[in-house]
């Protein structure tokens, strides 16, 4: 408790306590070369959350609107130290405050000593407003096709990993500034599956519209419907790795299916590179490791691009 004072004494010297109980305290807070009359009421057991505010009508003024705020933080805050250092942030801060968001696009604050958070709320509303299309994209795609990668999508993820079929899927990347755009596109599975798919894409890119919905102008260059949550469970489309026997490891799931057509098994990429590394037939080419399917034991059916980090042996 002696500690509190001492820190409230430091930081706020023109605001003491008025009598021996320390439940009436009065005085200024200064901030930006002003100084602002306040009163604070505590109630016998010394607990914030039911302590009065007074205010001189100056100080009303600078606080109109953060209301709420204020209350919030009485309710909120752990000592009077701390409410009165959070009360001190909201007389227009010299500097501007450190905002954390959950968007897919940097959030710069325009900000000068004059400004107030009202401003900042202002700019982060207008910023949710720009990305309201993006979000739309991403939420149909999240309603109507089976996702999997990510999991639980954050507002931040620009990536989904949609399933097209059995061991066949689709990676987008989308523009949050541009979403009905083209979005980068990647086919994940077997050669013979993924290669009619890239060729559609190539032939279709004129029909690409706009206007339609980003999920829409997929189906039409792709010339396919994107498996329902509906009428798909996920045992239809997800597979075990063959070489770990595991769907998920480390948080990634199987990437890499064997070209074979009468095999189709999938893998996970580390587990894949792992076993080529160790066999004495697999061979490289560049980024490009060639080897035998370790579930159907085709050869040179089966290869691992090093496109992701991958450990460093000697």
């Amino acid at each position: 408790m002696a500690e509190t004072e001492a820190t409230l004494l430091r930081q706020f010297p023109l605001f003491l306590p008025q009598n021996r109980a320390k439940t009436v305290y009065e005085g200024f807070i200064s901030a930006q070369g002003r100084d602002f009359h306040l009163r604070l009421l505590l109630p016998k057991d010394l607990q914030l959350r039911n302590a009065r505010l007074l205010c001189s009508w100056q100080l009303k003024a600078v606080l109109n609107g953060y209301h709420h705020i204020v209350q919030q933080r009485m309710q909120q805050s752990p000592d009077l130290v701390s409410f009165m250092m959070e009360l001190k942030m909201l007389l227009y801060p010299a500097e501007s405050p450190d905002c954390v968001v959950d968007f897919p696009v940097p959030f710069s604050v325009s900000w000068t000593p004059q400004s107030s958070l009202i401003s900042i709320y202002s700019q982060f509303l207008a910023a949710l407003e720009s990305l309201k299309t993006f979000w739309d994209v991403m939420d149909e795609i999240d309603e109507k096709t089976w996702v999997l990668e990510p999991e639980k999508p954050t507002r931040s993820a620009t990536a989904r990993r949609i399933v097209l079929g059995n061991n066949i899927s689709i990676n987008i990347e989308v523009d949050p500034r541009h979403p009905t755009m083209l979005p980068e596109c990647c086919f994940l599975g077997a050669d013979h599956v993924v290669k009619p798919l890239g060729i559609r894409l190539s032939r279709n890119i004129h029909l690409w519209d706009p206007e339609n919905s980003l999920l829409q102008n997929l189906k039409n260059v792709l010339e396919i419907d994107f498996p329902a949550r509906a009428i798909l469970e996920k045992s239809d489309f997800s597979m075990d790795c063959g070489i770990c026997y595991a769907y998920q490891l480390d948080g990634a799931i199987p990437d890499q299916v064997c070209d074979n057509s009468q095999c189709g098994q999938s893998f996970h990429y580390i587990c894949l590179y792992e076993w080529l590394r160790g066999l004495l037939t697999s061979r490289q080419s560049f980024n490009i490791m060639f080897g035998e399917c370790p579930y159907c034991s085709k050869v040179s059916n089966l290869f691992v691009t090093f496109h992701k980090t991958v450990p460093s042996f000697q």
